[in-house]
């Protein structure tokens, strides 16, 4: 079926940022095939009533199952080590991942994100979630070196990651396996070749944690006098398949060597203000041509999945942390939060970008709410005044997965009751993880 989608401000996002006032964007199945024409013929007409259409926003870090654990202990220190893995390990299973990732993925459309990468447990069933609600996903197993969730053993991660990605690889167009140690200081130098090797045999994007850690620093200082970015080209990690995320404490020799081996980073800057960790140095970054992308990271971290909650802290941390005003201008932050992100998810070539033959990831962003008016400069708008609630409309490959501010397919409040009634024993757990830290 033909849909053109008329009266609408397009921002494209391509190389040369064209841009279409009072115009027109056609799709036929799950495929753009006209922008700024009127002259074909089509079965429906959409009238956007003057909105911003933008191509779907792109999530490169998250770990979507982690629903459950939003405001959970948002404010004590060493939260990972003392409060998350422990209720992890003793609180989550495959179901309440399957239908936590289904929740994450109405936030996410919900928000305008029609694109997310998701590393975390039970990646089989995430993969069935996101198939479930049309959500366009890459997906990676968390490897570790101790017995979690989804293990009993050490490093089990790495014989699930074989199969999952055996499992699911050219499966479904929407899902794209990938591989996940967790991070450099939680996995050996044999898991993490292991993982390379896989993710080579494959042919998968591999991303991990890096240099997010005070700690992790420190002890790859003390072990090898080494930052962590070095001691993984030691090991020969570093290559055009790593999506490094986080990447806050980055030396000068650190991010020639991103650049060198054409490294892509996950920037996700509201959770690592939320812990104090640092502002990663994305002028020097963007400075050597390094592909960005942005991440939510989990509900736990930054207790927000949606990419427009980002967006305005982009210009406002580096703005502050640079001293600087001009940089960061609001259409570079919009080309981190779509192209970008879908250069580091390796899905550039049909994704990203509103362009004829891509796939037809679209936003309809409405200008009607007050926080939207007026607007000289639609970039602008969407970075600093737009949020989640301006999202009127939404497709993902072609299909209208949001409408008039609703999910078409699914109820909201259906899955929210599965996940309420799901979690039951999980919040009696919570409740005492955290009075063993209080």
């Amino acid at each position: 079926m033909r849909t053109r989608i008329e009266n609408i401000n397009i921002l494209t996002m391509d190389a040369s940022y064209h841009e279409y006032e009072n115009s027109s964007i056609t799709i036929d199945g799950d495929t753009i095939i006209a922008i700024n024409d009127n002259s074909l013929e089509v079965d429906n007409v959409i009238d956007g009533r003057n909105g911003i259409v933008i191509p779907g926003m792109v999530n490169v870090h998250s770990h979507l199952s982690m629903m459950p654990f939003r405001s959970l202990g948002d404010d004590c220190p060493d939260r990972l080590r003392r409060f998350l893995f422990p209720l992890e390990a003793k609180a989550m299973n495959k179901e309440l991942t399957k239908v936590a990732a289904k929740y994450a993925a109405c936030e996410l459309m919900l928000g305008g994100v029609t694109q997310v990468f998701d590393m975390y447990f039970y990646e089989d069933e995430v993969a069935e979630a996101m198939v479930e609600m049309n959500m366009r996903a890459t997906l990676a197993e968390t490897i570790l070196d101790f017995a979690h969730t989804n293990s009993d053993v050490a490093y089990g991660g790495l014989d699930y990651s074989d199969w999952f990605i055996h499992r699911w690889k050219n499966k479904n167009p929407l899902i794209t396996p990938a591989i996940a140690p967790h991070a450099t200081n939680t996995n050996s130098k044999e898991a993490l070749q292991k993982a390379l090797a896989i993710s080579k045999k494959y042919d998968v994007l591999l991303s991990m944690h890096v240099s997010e850690m005070d700690y992790e620093l420190a002890y790859f200082r003390k072990e090898y006098d080494m930052t962590p970015i070095e001691y993984l080209e030691s090991i020969g990690l570093l290559n055009k398949k790593l999506l490094a995320a986080h990447c806050i404490h980055l030396s000068e020799h650190d991010i020639e060597l991103l650049a060198k081996y054409d490294v892509k980073v996950a920037h996700c800057v509201g959770s690592n203000m939320k812990a104090g960790k640092g502002i990663m140095p994305l002028k020097a970054v963007d400075g050597h041509n390094i592909t960005v992308g942005l991440g939510s990271d989990g509900a736990s971290s930054g207790n927000t999945l949606d990419i427009l909650t980002q967006l305005p802290l982009i210009p406002k941390a580096h703005k502050t942390r640079e001293h600087d005003r001009s940089i960061f201008p609001a259409r570079e932050v919009l080309r981190l939060a779509t192209i970008g992100g879908a250069k580091c998810l390796g899905t550039d070539a049909y994704t990203g970008s509103l362009e004829v033959g891509k796939k037809a990831d679209i936003v309809l962003i409405e200008t009607d709410s007050v926080n939207m008016f007026p607007i000289y400069d639609y970039y602008s708008a969407v970075v600093y005044s737009a949020n989640p609630s301006n999202v009127d409309s939404v497709w993902i490959n072609g299909k209208q997965v949001v409408s008039n501010k609703e999910l078409v397919d699914v109820k909201l409040r259906d899955i929210r009751r599965e996940l309420d009634e799901s979690m039951q024993e999980f919040k009696r757990l919570a409740i005492e993880e955290l009075k063993n830290i209080q």
